[in-house]
């Protein structure tokens, strides 16, 4: 029996975690953490006490729900979370009561523009409650009496996100960080923690591993904000670059998310990569951010923080509704997006700078670099070589070496390995490529 796929494999991972009610703390969080860590057993769960400060920001109180409808005089359950939990508006507060349908009215969300979508709606930090249906349902509800029933709780508890601490040859970092509080949304949410889930179990196979890695599953924003307010000095002293993984699971285009200042080496990374392996995709500026990267790239924090998406957030029709479901995603979309993050860190791994060892061209034909007889043919694929050695100054890391001298990067590492064999050039900064 053939080998499942990666993208198979990511795609199943998320088909489990779909049902799970999640939101910014409660439950659904834990039980997706507790589903990653079967497949990250090295995943620590964090717990933060509702109450915490975190730099502006205060932990709020746990939200738990354990069912919610709107039924009518008959009895007949019109909506139901337990069927969609999209039908509640998230951190709903609990109520039991009969209403008009004039009175309903004003608890309802929908629509108009998307008829057949539920939306996705939430109050985390203002305590009301609310029921979420398509505009299309909303029409057909008549005149009369409805029984609305949300059996939830808040009350003090915590806030868990998940890290995976992975130690390579140096202590400098690259960081991957995704968030795990949206219910049944499958682009917007489950793609991120299923790439980055595989990326880890890639990650810690990889042979010689240079990097260390911080991989954090997190509540967006209330979330980041809180790591940082835990690790930011040491994040400052010691990532190199990281990636805001979200919204990679469509076939659609893929879109690139810059750091603030758009000149990191993450943004070197991400646009070599996309230009080089994907060719066509949707470059947006900062100031049409919308992720954790609000966070992780703000000033006092500035990290070298980027993201590389296939439609991104906030701009495909399915966004934030129960239409972006399962049928959105596929496992070629997941599988296209681990592979362009799985090169980021690749290049990364392999990334360094070097300067020759001897003035002038250095003798290749004693070291067998070269060939025998000096043809045009010969000359032409040792150019590479001759090329790479004439500008190894020690000012271009290889990223930049392989633009100036027009071979792909994973060439010039190459490259950069046969001559450090021979040393004819030595590794200039933190460690030389191996």
């Amino acid at each position: 029996m053939p080998q499942q796929s990666i993208g198979e494999q990511m795609y199943g991972w998320a088909t489990d975690l779909f049902p799970y009610c999640r939101s910014i703390t409660g439950p659904g969080v834990r039980q997706t953490l507790q589903y990653l860590r079967e497949l990250l057993p090295a995943l620590e769960i964090h717990e933060v006490p509702s109450g915490t400060a975190a730099f502006d920001w205060v932990v709020p109180d746990e939200w738990t729900i354990g069912d919610a409808f709107v039924e009518d005089a008959q009895g007949n359950r019109l909506l139901d979370f337990r069927k969609n939990n999209l039908h509640v508006v998230g951190y709903s507060e609990p109520v039991d009561c009969w209403l008009s349908r004039e009175e309903l009215e004003k608890r309802l969300f929908s629509l108009p523009d998307q008829p057949d979508a539920v939306p996705y709606i939430t109050s985390y930090y203002s305590r009301t409650w609310g029921f979420c249906l398509s505009h299309n349902q909303r029409k057909t509800l008549p005149a009369g009496d409805y029984h609305a029933v949300i059996d939830s709780k808040l009350a003090p508890g915590m806030l868990n996100y998940g890290q995976l601490l992975i130690e390579g040859k140096e202590d400098r970092e690259i960081f991957l960080s995704t968030y795990i509080c949206h219910p049944s949304m499958a682009n917007n949410e489950l793609s991120g923690p299923v790439v980055t889930t595989a990326l880890a179990r890639w990650i810690g196979q990889l042979p010689g591993r240079r990097y260390s890695y911080r991989i954090i599953f997190i509540p967006e924003t209330i979330g980041s904000i809180v790591y940082l307010s835990k690790h930011l000095p040491e994040m400052k002293r010691r990532i190199e670059a990281g990636f805001n993984v979200t919204c990679v699971g469509d076939d659609r285009r893929y879109s690139y998310m810059p750091s603030r200042q758009g000149d990191t080496l993450a943004d070197r990374v991400a646009t070599y990569v996309l230009d080089a392996y994907v060719g066509d995709y949707d470059r947006y500026s900062f100031l049409d951010r919308g992720s954790d990267e609000r966070q992780y790239c703000s000033p006092l924090v500035d990290l070298p923080v980027v993201g590389i998406m296939r439609s991104k957030y906030g701009t495909y029709p399915e966004y934030h509704t129960s239409l972006d479901d399962l049928s959105l995603i596929s496992p070629a979309g997941l599988a296209g997006a681990y592979d362009a993050l799985r090169k980021c860190l690749q290049v990364l791994e392999a990334n360094s700078t070097y300067v020759v060892t001897n003035p002038c061209e250095p003798q290749l034909g004693k070291r067998r670099l070269y060939p025998t007889f000096s043809t045009l043919e010969t000359r032409q694929k040792v150019r590479g070589i001759t090329n790479f050695l004439a500008y190894a100054d020690g000012t271009l890391d290889l990223l930049q070496m392989a633009k100036a001298i027009g071979v792909d990067f994973f060439e010039c590492a190459q490259i950069a390995k046969t001559l450090l064999g021979h040393g004819l050039i030595v590794g200039v900064g933190r460690r030389e490529a191996e």
